[in-house]
């Protein structure tokens, strides 16, 4: 084909086909992260139930915590290999095992009887789900240029807030199936077996719209085809790599890859440190019923829809592409509306203060996970995020977990709070050394 006709609006048919395709990748991916979501934190929903057979709340933080251990290490190492694998088959992989571990986990009484089986059964989980971001990632830079990455992965990076807030009520709802159907199994186990059905089948429609490369279905590169190039020289770059390469030339040695790896420490704290606990301690401090709780965990993370866009449109427009300069901002009003969420003593001024703060917080996380993309070339996009993702979970959301249960067994509710303010203003910090960077530019 000539080269010419190959620019967008030069070629009808070809403009129809890419445009076509790349709508079906995006919808895949959407929903197939939303899946995991689904089977990742749905243990949160379960631990009330838990508590009430008697374990403590420092003994399922730390089981919980398997879940960010693993899912750490896995979304690096997984991101390294899923930038020589296929997206449409790597995605729905991880989703499918995951969904059969988490119906595993609802019917043998076995894998619940202690922390010990229940930390390896999460830890399985939360490797499994470390394949589903860097997948995504990689096919966010393949199916879309530059001048509009930004709006595509800050609407694709809903997926987080419509997996895990449609995760606690449907959790729920398998829990009141439980109770109605009448089984042996304690009702919590619920959570676990409907989350697992709906994932499985989230996972099989993912597979047949998620495509691979533009080129696989003889389509030039996006950048060739939206004539929007990274660089002044229009140069693509899709180089292979090898692993050595790929770690020590091309992600270990980027200085502002590093700095929003510590970032993200924090950034994941405060968002974990928030959500895992909003059942426990709603039902807890102030009595409110569990699905309730279920329903103010839900719209928080809901609230991340908008405020994740706005943001990646005030990085865009505003800020020029200086991503930091948003997150400055953001993890400020997160700050702030921490703190209101501590004091608020009605149900409708928490949930006023967790809407405020998953509109907030999902901000600074899709950032992060676009500053890792724009870091670096193409083919070391999956892992760059990998990177950011291992800091974040393995670091910040084992503190959420783990951490936080155990100082609230130790210091009560308001020694947890405080960890949480402390990280708020360290990521703030962070992000503000980053003011004046803009992707690889500098």
């Amino acid at each position: 084909m000539d080269a010419q006709k190959r620019v967008m609006g030069k070629d009808p048919a070809l403009d129809a086909k890419y445009k076509r395709l790349r709508l079906e990748t995006f919808i895949g991916i959407f929903i197939g992260y939303a899946g995991y979501y689904l089977v990742r934190n749905n243990f949160s929903v379960a631990m009330p139930g838990l508590i009430k057979e008697g374990f403590s709340k420092g003994q399922l933080g730390l089981a919980l915590s398997a879940v960010s251990l693993a899912y750490g290490i896995s979304k690096f190492v997984m991101g390294t290999i899923s930038d020589r694998s296929k997206p449409k088959i790597f995605l729905p992989l991880g989703l499918l095992l995951a969904a059969f571990v988490n119906l595993l986990f609802g019917f043998v009484p076995a894998l619940r009887s202690n922390i010990v089986t229940m930390f390896i059964v999460l830890f399985v989980i939360g490797w499994l789900n470390g394949m589903g971001w860097p997948p995504c990632g990689r096919t966010l830079v393949y199916w879309f240029s530059t001048n509009e990455r930004g709006t595509a992965t800050s609407i694709w990076n809903c997926a987080h807030n419509v997996g895990g807030g449609l995760m606690a009520p449907l959790a729920n709802a398998g829990i009141g199936m439980m109770a109605v159907v009448g089984l042996s199994m304690p009702s919590y186990t619920g959570a676990f077996i409907l989350n697992g059905i709906v994932a499985a089948i989230i996972a099989v429609m993912a597979y047949f719209l998620i495509k691979n490369k533009p080129q696989d279905y003889d389509l030039p590169p996006v950048e060739e085809w939206r004539d929007d190039y990274a660089t002044a020289d229009k140069k693509v770059d899709e180089e292979d790599y090898d692993t050595k390469e790929l770690l020590l030339h091309h992600v270990l040695n980027n200085k502002w890859l590093w700095v929003i790896c510590f970032a993200n420490i924090f950034v994941y704290l405060v968002r974990y440190g928030v959500e895992n606990w909003v059942p426990t301690y709603l039902t807890e401090v102030h009595h409110v019923a569990l699905g309730s709780a279920s329903a103010s965990y839900m719209w928080y993370e809901l609230a991340g829809i908008p405020g994740t866009i706005i943001c990646g449109w005030i990085s865009d427009k505003l800020f020029k592409g200086r991503r930091g300069r948003a997150g400055v901002v953001f993890m400020l009003l997160t700050t702030l509306f921490v703190v209101l969420y501590i004091k608020a003593t009605s149900l409708a001024m928490i949930n006023f203060a967790l809407i405020a703060i998953g509109f907030l917080i999902y901000g600074p996380v899709m950032l992060i996970g676009l500053q890792a993309l724009e870091f670096v070339d193409k083919n070391a996009a999956g892992t760059a995020a990998g990177l950011t993702g291992l800091f974040g979970y393995f670091f910040g959301s084992f503190s959420a977990n783990a951490v936080m249960g155990w100082v609230v067994d130790k210091w009560s509710w308001n020694g947890g709070f405080t960890l949480i303010l402390a990280s708020s203003i360290i990521a703030t910090i962070l992000f503000a050394l980053t003011w004046n960077v803009r992707g690889q530019q500098e």
